[in-house]
């Protein structure tokens, strides 16, 4: 049970900030997860939200590496409600299931290939000391260039961001979706 009461429509937030939640309903389906809590300060979700839209669609970070590091940081950060919303995602752009396993399991990522190896230990160490190897760094900016390095490392903070924001409020993952270890 979540801690505070999750924004579900428009009638949970004033009349001048129905608009934000509409954008939210356009990109999701519905209000869910992080934007539940977040549409709590509509300008911060509102703000938020085209983060979405270029993780989607914008970035040079093709989507089946991007959810390497998506569920990386998400199982370091014990996200259950965003991991269960990302496996689906992981799997639609081909993330092999035995990589979901290794990733779930948090377990060593020596036996990926050289990419998504070094993809998902880039992602373990900013998430867990705010700072990377320069030889991981390297191979990853040599192997795919700046911007896509940028990207990568955005989109792995704010996975963070939306594991921060539904960790604190008990937000709970979907019973359909998967779980993460007890």
């Amino acid at each position: 049970m979540p801690r505070i009461t999750p924004v579900s429509g428009t009638s949970d937030v004033p009349a001048e900030y129905h608009g934000v939640v509409d954008s939210v309903i356009g990109v999701f389906g519905n209000v869910r997860g992080p934007f539940s809590i977040m549409l709590h300060s509509p300008k911060l979700a509102e703000r938020v939200l085209p983060l979405v839209t270029f993780f989607r669609e914008g970035s040079v970070v093709d989507a089946r590496l991007r959810a390497h590091a998506i569920l990386a940081v998400v199982r370091e950060r014990e996200a259950a409600y965003v991991w269960s919303a990302q496996v689906g995602a992981a799997r639609r752009a081909g993330v092999p299931e035995s990589t979901i396993d290794l990733l779930r399991a948090k377990g060593d990522p020596s036996s990926l290939p050289e990419d998504e190896r070094d993809i998902v230990i880039y992602t373990r160490e900013l998430i867990r000391t705010n700072r990377v190897d320069q030889a991981v760094f390297d191979r990853l900016r040599n192997r795919h260039g700046v911007q896509w390095l940028v990207e990568l490392t955005a989109a792995a903070n704010y996975f963070g961001f939306l594991s921060g924001m539904v960790n604190p409020f008990e937000v709970p993952a979907p019973p359909e979706g998967d779980k993460l270890p007890g």
